[in-house]
């Protein structure tokens, strides 16, 4: 096997609740740590807190698809796109 679970410390698998502020509206999100730091090092290389990203974020789903009823899985996703993004893209920042 790749052995990639045993080289990682549990705290990355640990999930984390967070309030974020979208439309005026607080609401929870609950993500593993490893996605809030793939979204803190995105919104970074945006400019912009990661709260303001997420609500980026979901505003765009809602414009492209009509809605959002599962956030965190909107996330997730979009953490795994973007970085592979990055990787075709080198000359661009990379995420940790």
């Amino acid at each position: 096997m790749c052995r990639m679970l045993t080289t990682q410390s549990r705290e990355r698998f640990l999930k984390v609740n967070r309030s974020v502020r979208i439309a005026g509206h607080s609401t929870s999100v609950r993500l593993e740590d490893a996605f809030w730091r793939a979204l803190e090092d995105m919104a970074a290389v945006e400019g912009m807190s990661t709260s303001k990203l997420i609500a980026e974020l979901y505003y765009e789903a809602l414009e492209q698809h009509g809605s959002a009823p599962n956030l965190a899985s909107v996330l997730r996703t979009v953490c795994l796109l973007y970085r592979e993004e990055r990787n075709m893209h080198r000359d661009l920042p990379r995420l940790a």
